[in-house]
């Protein structure tokens, strides 16, 4: 919001030529402004730099919830589905938004490559089982056509990965029911983005929850929840979740050691220092807790 209030662009171009030069970046939460404005900065980012895969990960940090020991991917489709955000209104008569019509746009060359991106993430780091979400059933064409792609695709890693499909409503369910049965999820763009918030339910919440958006060029890594201005200035936001996508982004460019420390200095703040912020039930400052993990960094 402020970049738009001074630049006239909530990504003025100082910002994309630094990302381009970098080929990384560590995103804090954007506002979108909501019916009316300009797009989301988020969605511009990953069309800019075709960001074509977002990985969310939920692990549970706090036990003593009402599932433990969760570990989940969810990798979602990034650039396509109904966020390209083709949509218009249709006049009738005298009401010039009578109509709104939107139009989702998948593309076989980008099921193709969010499906060797999910297999392979899924060999790479060891997993077990691929789960492709769809809504088959119903659009038969639109995410007809990613589920016949991506089990063609899953073809030649039958023999690495149990590879199965699931209706998106079904798979709601049955993460709240069972989500063991979950290891690797890979769907479509406004599928995951639904998904991935129900996963991060799981864990403890938006709070804990990082993202990685990765393509050929360059990488993006956020926390998956948006800006909250309501408690800005208040001292009590969890910065957990961008401090994660922080160890994300050293995995991914290879410093394993450093994301590995800041993940145990995370986890023991959590678990053995009992320090936490008030959304994960605890009492201590956003200032506290950040002190307690840069204590146990050093």
């Amino acid at each position: 919001m402020s970049a738009f209030e001074e630049f006239g662009d909530p990504l003025p171009k100082t910002t994309l030529d630094n990302i381009r030069k970098t080929k990384l970046a560590l995103k804090a939460p954007l506002t979108t402004p909501v019916g009316k404005g300009f797009r989301s900065a988020t969605v511009r980012m990953r069309e800019e730099f075709h960001l074509y895969a977002n990985v969310r990960p939920a692990i549970t940090f706090i036990h003593g919830g009402r599932f433990d020991n969760i570990d989940l991917v969810m990798i979602r489709e990034n650039t396509e589905g109904l966020y390209v955000g083709v949509e218009h209104y249709i006049p009738i008569d005298d009401d010039p938004r009578a109509v709104a019509e939107a139009s989702g746009i998948i593309t076989r060359s980008g099921c193709r490559r969010i499906a060797e991106f999910a297999f392979d993430y899924a060999v790479k780091h060891n997993r077990k089982k691929v789960t492709i979400v769809h809504k088959a059933n119903i659009l038969k064409i639109l995410t007809g056509l990613f589920l016949e792609t991506t089990l063609e695709i899953g073809k030649a890693y039958e023999s690495k990965l149990i590879i199965e499909d699931r209706i998106v409503d079904n798979t709601a369910m049955q993460l709240v029911l069972n989500p063991y049965q979950f290891d690797v999820i890979v769907t479509t763009n406004m599928f995951g983005d639904i998904l991935s918030d129900e996963i991060a339910g799981l864990v403890g919440g938006l709070g804990l929850a990082p993202g990685g958006n990765i393509g050929k060029d360059a990488a993006i890594f956020e926390a998956v929840h948006g800006s909250a201005p309501d408690i800005a200035g208040k001292g009590i936001a969890n910065p957990t979740a961008l401090m994660l996508a922080a160890a994300m982004m050293l995995e991914h460019i290879g410093h394993l050691e450093l994301a590995s420390k800041l993940k145990t200095a995370i986890t023991k703040v959590l678990q053995e220092d009992n320090i936490m912020t008030p959304d994960l039930g605890g009492s201590s400052t956003t200032m506290e807790y950040t002190e307690a993990i840069i204590k146990r960094l050093s």
